[in-house]
């Protein structure tokens, strides 16, 4: 019997393997719950992560929770989150956690700009784990004020290894390929597909994060996703008169578009500005044994890809819900929710006017009738009569960067099930061989 639940019928203390007592619900995902929980044998606070296997294996995310694992167990640092104990019963697994208390880093930054001294104290206490993370060949790839926790001290920690990247991972050249993260956060490299150095997307996303602590918001800003992320592309913002000449420096070295010209995590360390008061934490080791690797995660088709640009495991996120989520601001976090959306928009690497002649063509493939055109703009019309006349669309073409172009449909006329109808079974086809990304999907 699983003795989480044979505890739940036993003892109403709900005590697991003996050694943990489990308590209130601290969160919950899509997948799992932590729970906070209290040592019986140290009297130590922790917080338990609990997954259901089964639940794993619907959403294919075995390799990503066992690639979670096998980061903490290399990541042992004053501040990253610490995983004590992995354990693991038929239906479940258990990760017991260091318990951080003092909540997200998020709240406070949510709140309005920090102080400068309070932001430099945060920003060297995250470039002294990231930089221990990327010593271990570790990329995190999903850094955010979300998953920066403050403990009773209010010093940072670093949670949330899910999206990471192990040296395995890459490619021959030492680049990565996978899209992933978080929107407003990631760095335009990530979006190419032409591979992409981990390291230096993870400085990018701590110079976002920098900019959010000194100013409140967020650097990239625009009436539109699509102008938004073109500023992202292209490094373009504005710091406010209240930031030191100093800071902005900073900030100015770490938010650079070109990888190459990028500060590096030496380069931060030497910067005036991040020197101040710093103090570099003293990592401490861990032995191999003390977190058991020989969990059993799941029964599941061992064939299944770690890294897939074709099938990726679930929660990393594709182009297109990269750059749409960037104008929800700071909270992010209806990127988690699984929802039907209509198929009317994709990303592809082509230019816009290559993109245009091909969408015209597929219009005259589909007998529509180009009724108006203008730059990166079509309207088109169906020959056929439909349950409220002939359909209408817009074709409307973002190119957002050299290599990247956003394609967005939108119906101007006629019946909108029967233009959904349309968009599934015959523009999707028509349009196959330049998409890389619709809106919504997760598989493509």
């Amino acid at each position: 019997m699983d003795p989480q639940n044979e505890s739940d019928q036993a003892n109403p203390r709900n005590i697991i393997f003996g050694k943990y007592e489990m308590g209130r619900v601290l969160g919950q995902g899509n997948f799992a719950k932590v729970y906070y929980g209290r040592n019986l044998v140290t009297n130590d606070n922790v917080a338990v992560k609990v997954i259901k296997k089964e639940k794993l294996k619907k959403e294919r995310l075995v390799k990503q929770i066992k690639r979670e694992v096998s980061v903490m167990k290399l990541v042992r640092h004053p501040h990253i989150v610490q995983l004590k104990e992995v354990m693991a019963t038929k239906g479940k697994i258990f990760l017991v956690m260091e318990y951080v208390k003092g909540g997200e880093l998020f709240t406070k930054v949510n709140k309005g700009k920090l102080s400068e001294d309070l932001a430099r104290k945060y920003f060297q206490q995250l470039i002294s784990a990231v930089d221990y993370c990327h010593s271990r060949g570790v990329t995190h790839r999903d850094l955010k004020p979300e998953n920066l926790l403050l403990d009773q001290n209010e010093d940072l920690k670093v949670s949330d290894f899910g999206l990471s990247a192990l040296p395995e991972q890459r490619r021959a050249d030492g680049m990565l390929l996978t899209p992933c993260g978080t929107p407003a956060y990631v760095a335009p490299e990530v979006l190419k597909k032409k591979g992409y150095d981990g390291s230096k997307a993870d400085i990018w996303s701590c110079g976002v994060i920098l900019y959010a602590l000194l100013c409140g918001y967020l650097p990239f800003q625009g009436e539109n996703v699509m102008r938004i992320y073109r500023k992202a592309f292209r490094a373009q913002y504005e710091l406010p008169e209240w930031v030191s000449s100093q800071a902005k420096n900073l900030i100015s070295n770490l938010l650079v578009a070109d990888p190459a010209k990028r500060y590096s995590i030496p380069d931060i360390m030497k910067d005036p500005w991040f020197q101040f008061g710093f103090m570099r934490p003293i990592a401490f080791s861990i032995k191999e044994s003390e977190v058991e690797d020989n969990i059993d995660f799941e029964d599941v088709d061992n064939n299944e890809d770690e890294v897939s640009m074709r099938k990726p495991a679930r929660p990393f996120y594709n182009a297109f819900e990269i750059i749409s989520s960037l104008s929800h601001g700071f909270d992010l976090r209806s990127l988690f929710e699984t929802r039907k959306r209509s198929p009317s928009m994709f990303i592809c690497k082509f230019s816009a006017s290559a993109v245009m002649a091909k969408v015209e063509a597929a219009a005259k493939k589909l007998n529509f009738k180009v009724t108006g055109k203008k730059e990166f703009v079509v309207r088109m019309q169906g020959a056929e009569e439909g349950r409220k006349g002939k359909l209408g669309m817009t074709v409307e073409v973002f190119e957002v960067a050299p290599e990247v172009a956003v394609v967005e449909f939108s119906k101007s006329g006629g019946d909108t099930l029967e233009y959904i109808k349309l968009c599934e079974e015959q523009i999707r086809p028509s349009l196959k061989d330049i998409v890389w990304s619709w809106q919504g999907d997760s598989n493509n």
